[in-house]
């Protein structure tokens, strides 16, 4: 008889997600030290930027993207670099943590679909990034000095949820690699860098070589900055970029999704599911 989650493809039950993230939350509250140490480092991380920021008062910000500061634009930076982080590589990481647990192989003979595994794997490290984006940002807000007086929240919201959604099409492409070649996470982490580094995490596209500030440009994590930055320092015109951010996902995830399904019945065949 055939794994269950072999069966075909139909929409993923929200229960079975759910289920799946509710377990990744009591284990890792289990561990309540990195639990906390997550938000710590993000806070300290915040606190780095805020001290270099001081470094360059009364530049002129025309290249901020509406942040009134250098600090307020890196502020953004952290905060969607944390979303974009846990959407793409969560479900990598989980994967592999399963393979090396000896979970993986009782997972996927449960009653559950491809797509219920791979969103249900990447939910609670995605909607916990998304609780410490918000987090940062009230601290930038509040204690730190960022004028948040501007920002639609609205705009926030959508953009937010619409650049997870665009890079969980790459987390779960990810996910299928760290299937097929078990140490993957390497990769994983390095795309994912080199993307925010490029497209505008902690410094303005416009200061990148030549050769390389087109590309930078167009790859997706400068939609999900700029937007968000739009959102939160003008409170306008972050729809377009929440725009190319939703095509992006719409495109993306039945692909992605389409090479997990790949990449999981090859280990199957090839008995190397459980291999780490």
């Amino acid at each position: 008889m055939e794994h269950a989650s072999t069966f075909p493809p139909r929409a993923p039950r929200g229960r079975v997600i759910l289920a799946i993230i509710r377990r990744d939350f009591l284990v890792t509250r289990s561990y309540r030290l990195p639990f906390i140490l997550d938000f710590v480092f993000g806070i300290l991380n915040l606190a780095v930027f805020f001290f270099i920021s001081r470094t360059f008062e009364g530049i002129a910000t025309a290249e901020l993207g509406g942040a009134p500061s250098y600090f307020a634009f890196a502020a953004i930076g952290i905060a969607i670099t944390v979303v974009i982080d846990a959407a793409s590589t969560a479900l990598a990481g989980r994967i592999r943590e399963e393979q090396l647990t000896g979970t993986l192989e009782a997972l996927l003979v449960q009653p559950v679909t491809v797509n219920e595994i791979s969103f249900g794997l990447a939910g609670f490290p995605f909607l916990f990034a998304m609780i410490r984006a918000v987090f940062y940002l009230a601290i930038a807000g509040v204690w730190l000095e960022v004028d948040l007086s501007q920002a639609s929240l609205l705009g926030f919201v959508i953009v937010l949820a619409t650049a997870g959604a665009a890079f969980s099409a790459l987390g779960i492409l990810l996910g299928g690699l760290v299937l097929v070649v078990k140490r993957g996470q390497v990769v994983v982490g390095m795309v994912i860098y080199g993307m925010g580094l490029i497209s505008g995490a902690f410094f303005p596209v416009s200061v990148l070589p030549d050769w390389i500030e087109p590309l930078g440009r167009v790859v997706p994590t400068r939609f999900a900055f700029d937007g968000l930055r739009s959102a939160v320092f003008q409170g306008a015109g972050w729809w377009d970029d929440a725009l190319a951010l939703l095509l992006f996902s719409l495109v993306g995830v039945p692909i992605a999704v389409w090479v997990f399904r790949q990449a999981l019945g090859y280990s199957r065949r090839s008995g190397s599911l459980t291999h780490y």
